[in-house]
Parts: C-alpha cells; structure tokens; sequence
C-alpha cells in the first residue's frame, strides 16, 4: 500500500482544492475575491458621483482649472492568516499500516476532513474581516502577535447610534424616518442612493413588530403582525433599501482550548449599502506558495487563494495538515453606505 507521502503529496492536495466546492459566503458577493502577485496593493476611494457644474465664460478667456477633489489613493497590505491541526497517532497508523483498504480509506478521509477544516477555519476569518469591515467601518486586529487598526473612513456623520427612546425595539422609535434621513444624507453627500440594506432577523423582526410598521402596511386598526416581503414592499414604495439579513456564525478557539461562537455581523446593527459591490477581497501571495515555486513536478497555477498543505515534524515527530493565506478587504466605497446601531 503507498506511504504517506504518496497519498498526500503536494499535487494531490492542490488537486482536491482546486475541485472541492466551497459553500459561497454572503461576503463574496460584497466583496469578490481577486488574487494579487504580492502583499501590497492600492485602490482610490472617495469619488463622489455628483457632477460639479463648469462656469460660464467670456470669450478669448482661459478655461476654469478643475480640483481633483475627494479621491485619495489608498495602500494596505494584506494580513497572513493560518491554522493547522495534528494527526494523532492512531490515524498516522492507520495510514501507514491500514489492516485494509476500507481502514485505509477511512484514515484517507478523516485527512481531507482536516483539510476541508482547516480552509473553512481561513475563510471563515476573512469572512469576519468583511463584515468587520462593513459594519464598523474599521478593521481590528489584536491577535498572535498583530496589534493594528485599519481606518476605511466611513465618514462619521455617516454612522448614528441610536439611544433608549429612539431603539427600533422601542414603541416610540421611528424607523421609517431614520431611513429616509439616512438615505437623504448619503444622496445629498455622494449622488448615490442605497438599494440595499444588511441587518440581523432580530432588527428585522423588531421592524416587522413595530406599530408604524404595521400602520403604515394594514391601517391604523390592525393586529397583523407583516411578513418581511410585505416590510420589503413598503420600504420599496418609499424607495427606501429593502432589508436582507445575515445571521451565520463560527466559533473562535481561546486560549485555554474550549470553543465561543461569535456572529459575523452584528446582531443589532443596519448598513445601508449602494448598488454593486463595495470593495475587493484581496489574497496575496504566501511563503508556502513561494517554496512550492521552487518544487519540482508542482504545478503552482493550480494554488488558489488558499493553500494547504500536508507535511510532517521530526522533532517532535508528528504529521500537520494546515491552511494558509495572505487576505484583507479593500473598501472604495466606504463613502457610501451608512451605519446605525439600532437596537
């Protein structure tokens, strides 16, 4: 039967990437995933979509001279996120001295689990990046080492918190009007009105119970409780943004081994988002992926954003199954949108 190595070496490996289909994350679509040959890149933001007007002149005279105003040139540097997982003993045995092929399959499979696992452990934190990104405007990052915080410059009177009285879960709250304000101002500031907007069922369902939700959708002498497509309705005939929510979660490992979960996007939180996407999210390359340039028979176009590998220890001898990748968003439309806490 093949060693280890055979089964495990690096072409297969990039293969069972490069054709596994990963379940999409609601952060593509936001923010596509491109590849960059690098760790550092660039983007303008900061363009405002409303005209400034051209002024009339006399003739014979020189032509008004046009400030590039509002655009700034943003650079950033993508952030390297890994994780690995040990095989035990038992499952190195396994693979090694299967008592028969079904053994051997079994050992074969608990493997690309570990691989399944340790991708999925990646992207689910460049997942957390973007709705990081998205829903504070800011990206911090305080972990193995990495102390920083990366401004994307929502402007801040594009950010409200909403207190007691004025919280959607409150009777006197008025939802609609903060919508039409929030629209107004991102207008009134960019030229571009909001479409969209991302929040969690739990704001959803505090709208859908609201008194002048319900008004506004039955009349004044109606228990029914609307339904999200009726709210969508309404809020389209307003040309407000229709509502889509995000409730996925993961889990973080802490220090001392056991497990919490955590949402992506805050569970009491609005984003009003503009139409198409807001950014990129940006992978690099990684220093596993340089070494494997240096390997031969590898074939390094078949390396995706993210590459795992399977290699072994000899001090202390163990087998690793790990994933790695260099990630962070870009946000040039960070002008654009606006964010409320609202409950």
């Amino acid at each position: 039967m093949p060693r280890i190595e055979e089964l495990f070496e690096t072409n297969t490996v990039l293969n069972y990437l490069r054709e596994r289909q990963q379940p999409p994350m609601a952060g593509q679509e936001l923010f596509p995933e491109r590849k960059i040959q690098g760790l550092s890149f660039e983007y303008l933001k900061g363009a405002n979509n409303l005209p400034v007007v051209a002024s009339v002149h006399a003739f014979d005279t020189e032509t008004e001279i046009a400030s590039r105003e509002g655009i700034a040139k943003v650079s950033a540097e993508v952030a390297l996120i890994k994780r690995k997982i040990r095989m035990d003993e038992r499952l190195i045995i396994s693979l090694n001295k299967p008592r028969d092929n079904a053994e051997q399959r079994y050992a074969i499979e608990q493997v690309f689990n570990d691989v399944d696992s340790m991708v999925m452990a990646v992207r689910a934190r460049v997942e957390a990046m973007r709705m990081e990104v998205m829903s504070s405007g800011k990206l911090q990052i305080n972990e193995n080492g990495v102390a920083v915080t990366i401004n994307y410059g929502v402007p801040n009177d594009h950010k409200e918190v909403l207190l007691d009285d004025a919280l959607w879960t409150a009777s006197t709250a008025t939802p609609l009007d903060d919508l039409h304000d929030w629209v107004d101002k991102i207008v009134a500031d960019t030229g571009v009105r909001p479409t969209r907007a991302l929040t969690s069922r739990a704001v959803v369902n505090a709208l859908l119970k609201h008194t002048t939700i319900r008004k506004a959708i039955y009349g004044v002498n109606s228990d029914r409780i609307p339904t999200r497509t009726e709210l969508n309705q309404l809020l389209s005939t307003h040309e407000l943004p229709v509502f889509a929510t995000y409730d996925a979660m993961a889990r973080a490992q802490k220090a001392d081994g056991t497990y919490g979960t955590f949402r992506y996007f805050p569970e009491d939180k609005v984003v009003l988002l503009p139409p198409g996407t807001l950014g990129d999210t940006i992978y690099g390359l990684t220093a596993e992926e340089i070494e494997l340039t240096n390997k031969p028979g590898v074939d390094i176009s078949k390396v995706g954003n993210i590459i795992a590998e399977i290699y072994k220890t000899n001090d202390p001898v163990a087998r690793w199954t790990k994933a790695v990748a260099t990630a962070i968003p870009s946000f040039p439309m960070a002008d654009q949108v606006f964010i409320a806490k609202v409950k």
